[in-house]
């Protein structure tokens, strides 16, 4: 079954350059290291006799995020060392910001071809392989089997359109899940959908969800009240539009010009998912008759209406500052969301969409806790948003049902790290 991907997997790169090669001109940050793609990982210190080798891959930013505490885990019990790689630069940036000290390198995955593959599997030379999430590639996979090496698959879940589109290919998915050792499912559903697709039942085992484990520094009072002098959010409440996608920005202002004829003291704060989209949001803030700024140029000059969050890494600072969350890629053309878990787990009331597919289990668990408001329309995220900027009662309700979702729901790392315990000692 290999080779019949060997086959497939080389045009499909082949016709991946030209967007690839856009991207890396839209977002930058992939030629410094391109030739990680290729599997030529930077040089690591020697293997210690006594200490297992982990290779770790987590995809973009909010997997690297995840992992801090599984870092953490690693670090206190001194038996291992981690390779970590990510697939996209803000993930990679993010990574060389946070994880420097706790690991022996940080590198790009290579491509999943079998030379690449293999050049970096030589260089590598892991005794324990771990890939969050999504991650699931054949040759990778195949080359851990021959080097005799266990793969862990952690916080692992299916997407409604990933099942959907594995199971067309349920005949081929099934042989190759099985060089993959354990997989430790974030939720009951993704275990059952994994078994339909047929991974063996005997490796699967529902840990949780490690992204609620992980712990939000709060910033003190202090440097909050910097925070929102440097983005020029004056006083009054902030209505925050968490990474959101093309038209939702314009849903925002709507909200926002509605606050503000209702009387609110309100501003709006966007993070788009893509900050490379600041050219977008300028021309439409143009348009808009409010001031603005973009967080990527400085400080601001002074207060303004609405502040552009263009950088990477800095959404969780944001989301202190916010008095209502909107989490974005949830409403109509957009499907699937982004995540949820950080607003929650700071406790900030929580409107989205009705396309939260990726987060279909989390969203279930909000809601049934109370936690969050679903609106379906552009015209009812305005309605609804301003209600709750007006009615602080309202919001506290909801911030203290995250509270306590989120305390319920704790605990997934520590499964997580006796597993992978107990994979080392083997």
């Amino acid at each position: 079954m290999i080779w019949i991907y060997r086959i497939l997997v080389l045009p499909g790169l082949v016709l991946a350059v030209p967007y690839f090669l856009w991207l890396m001109r839209r977002r930058g940050g992939h030629v410094e290291n391109l030739g990680h793609r290729f599997g030529g990982t930077d040089p690591l210190p020697p293997k210690v006799a006594g200490r297992k080798r982990v290779w770790l891959q987590a995809v973009s930013v909010g997997e690297m995020l995840a992992i801090a505490p599984l870092l953490e885990a690693f670090r206190r019990e001194g038996n291992a060392e981690v390779y970590l790689t990510t697939t996209t630069s803000t993930g990679y940036r993010l990574a060389q910001e946070k994880y420097a000290a706790l690991t022996i390198g940080i590198g790009y995955f290579p491509f999943d071809f079998w030379a690449f593959s293999e050049r970096a599997w030589w260089r590598v030379r892991p005794d324990l392989c771990i890939l969050m999430e999504g991650e699931r590639w054949p040759e990778h996979v195949h080359q851990a089997a021959l080097h005799g090496v266990p793969v862990l698959s952690i916080n692992a879940r299916l997407s409604d359109r990933s099942y959907r589109r594995l199971m067309r290919f349920r005949s081929v998915v099934g042989p190759l899940s099985r060089g993959i050792t354990r997989t430790l499912c974030a939720a009951r559903r993704d275990e059952q959908r994994f078994k339909l697709l047929g991974f063996p039942a005997e490796r699967l085992v529902t840990t949780g969800n490690m992204k609620l484990d992980v712990d939000i520094p709060l910033l003190p009072s202090a440097e909050l009240a910097r925070l929102r002098h440097e983005l020029g959010l004056g006083d009054g409440l902030v209505l925050l539009g968490s990474s959101t996608w093309p038209g939702e920005e314009a849903a925002l202002l709507a909200a926002l010009q509605s606050a503000r004829r209702r009387g609110l003291v309100a501003s709006l704060l966007l993070v788009p998912r893509h900050s490379e989209r600041r050219e977008e949001l300028r021309a439409l803030l143009d348009g808009s008759g409010f001031t603005f700024h973009f967080r990527s140029v400085g400080p601001a000059p002074g207060p303004v209406d609405v502040v552009v969050g263009d950088t990477t890494g800095e959404l969780r600072k944001f989301t202190q500052l916010a008095d209502l969350v909107f989490v974005g890629k949830s409403l109509a053309p957009h499907d699937g969301g982004q995540t949820p878990v950080e607003a929650a787990i700071l406790e900030k009331p929580l409107l989205h969409g009705p396309h939260m597919t990726n987060f279909r289990q989390i969203i279930r668990g909000l809601t049934e806790a109370g936690a969050v408001r679903k609106v379906e329309t552009h015209e009812e995220l305005t309605r609804v948003a301003v209600d709750l900027l007006a009615d602080e009662a309202q919001r506290k309700a909801l911030t203290a049902s995250a509270h306590a979702w989120h305390e319920a729901n704790r605990g997934a790392t520590e499964r997580t790290v006796a597993v992978i315990r107990e994979m080392l000692r083997r």
